[in-house]
């Protein structure tokens, strides 16, 4: 048996090295994927094109719009004159928000009512309008604070000094200064490793079927899981080895910390690329050709993101579609990422994940290995 399933071993690697198209696929796109991806995910908002309207044309109303064009969240593009320019302006894209500054508004602060600012918000892209919403309510609550001192000052100087005042003092953990990057980064190493391993894997047997040399296969004493384990040993190295050089990159290029136990991280890996495995071998014996085999991976892929909790947290799904991710082994790979990057936990914390991605790898494996049979139909 060890010799049988060293000449398989021996004929994928040869193989997988012969062919140039997948020497490529293997090396250039999960790095320049990586570069992209590390750079364009991300929850943080920046210069966010905002245009002002100012009815009051007072000092407090030109204070607090200083405020915005000194924050690197927002930029301001253009000083409008009417209201009748914003649907212009929303309609082109040439800005997404827009501030209103009713007539009054300096008044009202000093007779110590409430001012209202209207934001006119596009919400074509409701993700980042909800953030740039959280962001004015910051600015204002920072503005509205430092004008009550100011006014409680003048007022009454010795008062203004007994003023009880909260001040939140955040203390995040783990991510000190809460970049959407350390959190973003682990998780495209999840996707793209996902990505080429299954691809790969999934035209193993389609490969073999459409050149022929599946009827070689089938007059060797080769059995179903002899086979299977050939198939599936050298991808599980190279995805091994995609991992190390896109978590070396995480780290080096983006500054994401590795916190945790390179053994714990690749534990992980394999339990992750063994339930990988053995969903592309299992699209492979399902699939009569590589475009077959090619569609029904891209069908499995963009599911299996979306419902990672890659982008999404899956507390914010609907109850049904959250056990529907327990099927997903990237949920947990993603966890396990996470956790060794970031948070530096080890195996007393992610055992959890392994079990799933364990059974979900051997029953995926066994699927794949019942299907397949050594004939042609």
């Amino acid at each position: 048996m060890i010799e049988r399933l060293r000449q398989i071993l021996l004929k994928e690697f040869i193989h997988l090295f012969r062919d140039r198209h997948a020497r490529f696929s293997l090396i250039v796109p999960p790095l320049l994927q990586m570069l992209i991806f590390g750079y364009a995910a991300s929850y943080e908002v920046n210069r966010v094109s905002t245009a002002v309207l100012d009815y009051d044309h007072s000092q407090e109303s030109r204070d607090f719009l200083a405020r915005f064009t000194a924050s690197s969240r927002f930029q301001v593009r253009d000083v409008l004159q009417s209201e009748s320019q914003i649907p212009s302006l929303l309609d082109h894209r040439r800005v997404v928000m827009v501030l209103q500054i009713q007539p009054g508004f300096a008044e009202l602060l000093r007779k110590g009512q409430t001012a209202p600012v209207q934001v006119v918000l596009d919400g074509t892209d409701s993700n980042s309008a909800l953030i740039a919403v959280g962001y004015i309510n910051q600015i204002a609550a920072r503005f509205t604070q430092d004008y009550q001192l100011q006014l409680a000052d003048r007022m009454n100087p010795t008062l203004a000094t007994l003023a009880p005042d909260i001040e939140i003092q955040e203390r995040p953990w783990y991510n000190a200064n809460l970049e959407s990057r350390w959190f973003f980064v682990p998780g495209v190493i999840g996707t793209l490793v996902l990505v080429s391993v299954m691809t790969l894997t999934a035209f193993a047997v389609v490969r073999e079927r459409e050149i022929g040399t599946l009827e070689q296969l089938m007059v060797t004493p080769i059995s179903p899981a002899e086979l299977i384990a050939g198939k599936t040993l050298p991808f599980l190295l190279v995805g091994l080895a995609n991992v190390v050089v896109v978590a070396i990159m995480g780290t080096l290029w983006f500054q994401v910390p590795f916190r945790g136990n390179v053994f714990v991280l690749m534990l992980g890996t394999t339990l992750f690329l063994s339930s990988a495995l053995g969903v592309g071998l299992l699209i492979s014996t399902l699939c009569e050709t590589q475009q077959q085999a090619f569609a029904i991976s891209f069908f499995y892929i963009s599911p299996a993101i979306m419902l990672s909790g890659f982008g999404y947290p899956i507390t914010s799904m609907p109850t049904a579609l959250q056990w529907f991710t327990n099927l997903d082994p990237l949920r947990f790979y993603l966890i396990v990422l996470r956790g060794t990057f970031i948070k530096g936990v080890g195996l007393g914390v992610l055992w959890p994940q392994m079990i799933a991605m364990a059974i979900l790898g051997a029953a995926t494996l066994t699927l794949a290995t019942l299907r397949f049979h050594k004939t042609l139909d």
